[in-house]
């Protein structure tokens, strides 16, 4: 396989140097270049054709959101990872980078070179080689369309049938890399109808959660909210895992609540799908539906084993419409899906498991 072709936009010189020279380091990377604001990124693109973008938000002249309005309408086959602060602010304008279609992020830590230099060996290089190297990169995503009413989502019929044990009484989704942009496009889909409780583990670091709890809340039917401990499981309530935390579901006074800890990572992850994945499956077995979305690594693999095992459903994503097949992947090599889809076409698949009898 060709290196992959690395440009670095960021206006710090000592981050553009450390990031040259870690990335220099995997001699499957190379770094064609360096640009210290989006306008002067985008006039070096042509020239040095790069596979992936490593873009900081925060830059004079043209900053990264800019930046992303123009790359995405000329140069929309070029990967983007967004290296930003781990700030409030940082974190909101990240999530308007990955609306607009940047593949990912990593947080650009506040310590010394050294700390720069662990994120950039742990997380940013086996980010930039999964997405070129098709670990399964389906392309890159459109930007998600912003809904401005909750009355834009479709309807549906799925109120669950309890007296039937098959019938799905839970939605699950597990998430990571690509999975804020597939969730925006997902959720939305399922109207007030929905009377199915839902819970999501999408791999985000604190206060990234909550910022896009608020913000897929702001385009849903659904009520969305980042979770917190003892919240009660509910019809039509999202709760999104916070950043941090692992999140399991508990039985409680006949109902359901989540509860929240900071127990050891699990597959490098806090949150981890596979601890939701478990306690669901160890509590309501046939009456889940189980969702793999896009995203890095094997996280959700065994606890989809475990919804398998005790009789849920899973369904996953496919590889076309990925932007990583690692997740998804490893469930359904595994043979544990019960349907392979495209995006698009998994809300229709949860709806006809709402009507199983």
């Amino acid at each position: 396989m060709p290196a992959v072709n690395v440009l670095i936009v960021d206006d710090n010189p000592i981050v553009r140097r450390i990031l040259t020279e870690m990335i220099s380091e995997d001699r499957s990377v190379t770094v064609v270049g360096t640009a210290s604001n989006g306008r002067e990124a985008l006039n070096r693109i042509p020239d040095l054709n790069p596979d992936v973008l490593v873009l900081d938000i925060e830059m004079p002249v043209m900053d990264g959101l800019e930046t992303m309005e123009v790359l995405r309408k000329n140069h929309p086959g070029i990967v983007v990872i967004i290296f930003s602060t781990h700030t409030e602010r940082g974190a909101a304008c990240t999530l308007k980078a990955l609306s607009r279609g940047a593949s990912d992020y990593v947080c650009k830590p506040s310590g010394g070179p050294e700390v720069v230099r662990q994120v950039v060996r742990s997380s940013l290089i086996p980010k930039v080689k999964a997405f070129v190297a098709n670990e399964g990169s389906g392309g890159q995503p459109e930007p998600v369309p912003p809904l401005t009413r909750k009355t834009e989502s479709r309807s549906f019929d799925c109120t669950p049938n309890r007296a039937a044990v098959d019938v799905p009484e839970m939605l699950l989704i597990g998430s990571s890399a690509g999975g804020p942009q597939a969730l925006s496009q997902l959720m939305p889909v399922l109207d007030k109808t929905f009377l199915l409780p839902v819970l999501i583990v999408q791999h985000m670091p604190p206060m990234f959660t909550r910022l896009f709890a608020q913000r897929l809340d702001k385009v849903c039917a659904l009520e969305v909210r980042e979770a917190q401990e003892g919240d009660s499981v509910q019809p039509g309530r999202v709760l999104i895992a916070p950043g941090d935390y692992h999140m399991e579901l508990v039985k409680l006074n006949g109902g359901y609540q989540v509860t929240l800890n900071q127990g050891p990572m699990e597959n490098y992850c806090r949150p981890a799908v596979d601890p939701l994945f478990r306690s669901a499956a160890h509590l309501l077995g046939p009456r889940l539906i189980a969702v793999m979305l896009t995203g890095m690594g094997q996280d959700g693999s065994e606890g989809s084993r475990a919804v398998h095992e005790a009789g849920g459903r899973i369904l996953v994503q496919d590889k076309e419409s990925s932007m990583v097949w690692g997740m998804p992947g490893s469930v359904a090599n595994a043979g544990l899906a019960d349907e392979i889809l495209p995006l698009d076409e998994l809300p229709g698949a949860i709806m006809a498991r709402c009507k199983l009898k």
